[in-house]
């Protein structure tokens, strides 16, 4: 028969059934060599193993809450407490590993195209494998010290100073104090100002000029020392000394986070301002449902944090309609918020309270917006 005739496929009615055959088209041919391929590829994604980390929306903590056993989230003692209502929820990123979970090239695939998923080199956001140990370690310290941070900050922005001995921890190589200043040098006073809180080192640094030559009194084994020296520009026209300190606070409270197996300190912030909310009287949030992130200096300065696109998720995810960013945040904010999510741009621990009080009495027209900062 002709491939350009007509073609029959009625059978012969005397044939057995399974002796009839279909024509095969040209058509059905490409459909079962695409159907394959498809059958093939999706089989390859679903066993192939892939050597990347995929970060996603991780759970959230209402830092005024109660854990199911009804143990505060934020706990405070030494300190008269006051009800809150509404709900301040720090919000984290949960990494998957290639090397601690299995996971395929498809939801590696599935996780590029997501709004609310990110994924790159294991190595790049791990760290190299010998090391790890030591990131881990690490995140878990600035997971405790974020918490100290946030108390000194809160009770500071509330008008309670916190005494403090500052101790040089660390000179940086183009510091004017090389030769002068000493790791463990325990510093009492610039220019004949007594330095007796982390807030006083500020203040005083901030009638400084950069360049302008400094008097740091230390104690050194015991012995008095004045040691003269120039400070350096910040950067942004502020004068600094070129070292790091170690504060040791003597705190007036004691604040215990109970939340386990979160690290880092992109929590500071909503910790401060939960630790602000039970000291005051004040009903800030009004039953509102506020969400944030944000590291936390001792001084109140709020300060970037990573994944911040998928804490955005997050909160939308765990019912809340507002969020406080980090100003420095705002350019991975643009673009990437969820449907029916507020954000608001903070720049330090006085935002964050001008904030949620603002949000709780209805009227967030003047609060900045990443859009706006």
């Amino acid at each position: 028969m002709s491939n350009d005739g007509p073609v029959t496929n009625e059978p012969d009615p005397f044939a057995p059934v399974e002796d009839v055959v279909e024509p095969t088209t040209r058509r059905d041919m490409v459909l079962a060599v695409t159907g394959l391929g498809s059958a093939l590829l999706l089989a390859l994604l679903s066993i192939l193993p892939a050597q990347f980390a995929i970060g996603a929306p991780g759970p959230t903590f209402n830092t005024l809450g109660e854990e199911d056993d009804g143990t505060p989230v934020v706990e405070i003692s030494g300190a008269d407490t006051y009800p809150a209502s509404g709900e301040l929820r720090l919000t984290t990123v949960s990494v998957a590993s290639a090397s601690s979970t299995w996971f395929s090239l498809g939801q590696v695939l599935r996780g590029w195209v997501s709004d609310a998923r990110y994924v790159q080199p294991e190595e790049a956001v791990l760290g190299d494998p010998d090391e790890r140990d030591a990131v881990e370690q690490q995140s878990e310290q600035q997971w405790v010290t974020s918490q100290q941070s946030a108390t000194v900050a809160a009770l500071g922005a509330l008008g309670q100073e916190v005494p403090a001995t500052i101790t040089v921890a660390e000179l940086t190589p183009e510091s004017n104090a090389q030769g002068l200043l000493r790791e463990g040098d325990l510093i009492t006073a610039i220019d004949g100002s007594p330095i007796d809180s982390y807030t006083d080192l500020f203040d005083v640094l901030a009638t400084v000029a950069p360049g302008d030559d400094i008097t740091v009194t230390v104690t050194r084994d015991g012995e008095s020392l004045d040691e003269t020296f120039a400070t350096l520009d910040d950067g942004d026209g502020g004068a600094v000394m070129g070292i790091y300190v170690r504060p040791d606070f003597d705190m007036p409270i004691d604040v215990t986070v109970n939340v386990d197996q979160v690290g880092g300190p992109s929590a500071g912030l909503m910790f401060a301002l939960s630790i602000m909310d039970q000291l005051t009287e004040d009903d800030e949030l009004n039953d509102a449902h506020v969400a944030g992130t944000g590291a936390i200096s001792a001084d109140g300065d709020v300060e970037p944090i990573g994944g911040i696109r998928m804490k955005l998720h997050g909160a939308r995810d765990a019912g809340a309609a507002y969020f406080l960013a980090p100003v420095e945040n705002c350019d991975e904010v643009v673009g990437n918020i969820p449907d029916g999510l507020s954000v608001f741009a903070v720049d330090d621990i006085d935002d964050g309270y001008a904030a949620i009080t603002a949000i709780g009495s209805g009227d967030t027209s003047g609060l900045a917006t990443c859009d706006a900062s």
